[in-house]
């Protein structure tokens, strides 16, 4: 019986032989080097096409008030917004803003969970990037006890 780490190992063989023959699309591979490059806020929405973010009640972001371990922050975004295309998940202090980025399609329900690192008590954005170019946020103060990116 093969051990866990040798089908680990084929199964890692696999994934990049299928993705050097181009049966992933590039929408699962999509990475925008310039938006997780970013280091405030502003410049990762800039980076991916939005305006300068306007607050909205449309948008918004739940998570702890008191995050005991800033290595595991459960953290929600969503968004009311129509014609939106892009949600992003940005940490005002992390080394790099930007810590998730979802491409939204009409066929999509705009609600999304995720675990984020968070180095230091801080602000976390919802932005939602619409079709034409218009960026709105919600924001969240997150108090961390223990740091999760030093």
């Amino acid at each position: 019986m093969p051990s866990r780490r040798d089908t680990l190992k084929h199964s890692a063989t696999v994934a990049a032989l299928l993705a050097s023959a181009g049966f992933f699309s590039k929408g699962v591979m999509a990475y925008d080097k310039a938006a997780f490059n970013a280091q405030t806020v502003g410049e990762a929405v800039k980076a991916l096409g939005g305006a300068a973010p306007v607050e909205s009640k449309d948008v918004s972001i739940t998570g702890p008030d008191i995050a005991e371990n800033g290595a595991i922050v459960p953290l929600s975004l969503s968004t009311t917004l129509p014609n939106v295309k892009r949600l992003l998940l940005l940490v005002d202090k992390n080394p790099s803003a930007l810590v998730a980025m979802f491409n939204i399609s009409p066929d999509i329900e705009a609600n999304f969970s995720t675990r984020a690192k968070l180095a230091q008590s801080c602000d976390v954005y919802a932005v939602a990037i619409t079709t034409d170019g218009k960026a709105f946020f919600a924001k969240k103060d997150v108090k961390v006890t223990l740091g999760g990116c030093g």
